[in-house]
């Protein structure tokens, strides 16, 4: 053993790394041939599951069992109420958490997991439904499900193609597939998503709003449509944002004029003491709705290389605004 062990320390860098990068083709080729086996047998599945009033019960052995696990865990947290049963414990009892409107999803890939088939006839007997997820569409397991979902894949990333490897990676993309897909058909939201996430940044993320980070009021830098440059400058350095809104008669926004809007027009020799906002602000600006996220605030921003945002109602009244900087004191970014 230690022999052994002294001669893979020999195997060059260069090697290892081709190997390395042989493991990521392969089990990228695994995922990608999956692409077109997604077809009316998935809509099934999905159907299935969304028709049920029990929840999704995820089940193999071994390597398939961690998958399981994951899988069961992403449905949960994305609005497919799931749970991770181990096959062996089943038959010990175990089958008891499973009822008549469940789902039960089998996962083997060879699709002959003694475990799993000893379980199956007690699992629709319950009246449970069950969809397989096998890389064997002639199995037994396959067989007796009421949906079968082809995982296949072309062969393993192990050198002996032997140890489970690109199998349960395109197994788990399977089942985030299906996760995503009943997430979108059941409209789960971002808010859903955060209630399940009550820790953490994905919370924070998830359930600040606009409303609740922008500034309000005598905070936002306005100007009515007319107002000279040097009025416009004077307003932008009270409000200590980096722009000023330009209004109508209305309060709705026509324009915002910001420093830069600012340098250009020194630039061009364009600001006298005379200019109107109106020919040197930028018209038509982004603007976002209070009710909107702030991630989608910060996706704005990033998109259209901005660092402020006025926030205005469905008819384009000035509300608010809001900075990058508001977003980094909320931690949403």
């Amino acid at each position: 053993m230690i022999k052994a062990a002294r001669n893979v320390g020999k195997i060059p860098s260069s090697s290892l790394l081709d190997l390395a990068r042989r493991v990521l083709q392969i089990e990228a080729d695994a995922v990608r041939g999956l692409i077109a086996r997604i077809d009316q047998k998935f809509l099934d599945a999905v159907e299935l599951i969304d028709r049920r009033k029990g929840r999704v019960v995820v089940s193999g052995m071994g390597k398939s069992g961690h998958i399981a696990r994951k899988i069961a865990s992403t449905l949960a947290s994305t609005g497919t109420p799931a749970y991770f049963v181990h096959p062996a414990e089943a038959s010990h009892g175990d089958l008891g958490m499973i009822t008549e409107g469940d789902v039960f999803i089998a996962i083997s890939y060879s699709g002959t997991s003694e475990e799993l088939l000893q379980i199956v006839p007690l699992v629709k007997r319950r009246g449970a439904k069950l969809i397989s997820i096998t890389g064997k569409s002639s199995s037994a397991l396959a067989r007796e499900a009421d949906v079968h979902l082809d995982a296949a894949v072309a062969q393993e990333a192990c050198p002996h193609n032997l140890a489970p490897t690109a199998s349960t990676t395109a197994a788990l993309a399977l089942g985030d597939a299906l996760a995503v897909a009943l997430l979108d058909k059941r409209g789960f939201s971002a808010d859903d998503f955060a209630r399940s996430h009550p820790r953490g940044q994905l919370h924070r993320q998830a359930l600040v709003h606009v409303a609740d980070v922008m500034r309000k009021g005598e905070d936002v830098a306005r100007v009515a449509t007319g107002s000279t440059a040097r009025q416009a400058v004077a307003e932008m350095t009270r409000g200590r944002l980096g722009m000023t809104a330009v209004l109508d008669a209305d309060g709705i926004v026509r324009g915002i004029f910001t420093d830069g809007d600012l340098r250009r027009a020194l630039g061009k020799g364009s600001y006298a003491d005379g200019a109107k906002v109106d020919q040197l602000m930028s018209a038509g600006p982004r603007t976002i709705r209070p009710e909107a996220l702030a991630v989608e605030a910060v996706q704005i921003m990033e998109k259209h290389k901005v660092n402020q945002l006025l926030v205005v109602d469905e008819r384009g009244v000035l509300l608010g605004a809001l900075n990058m900087h508001d977003l980094f004191r909320a931690k949403v970014i």
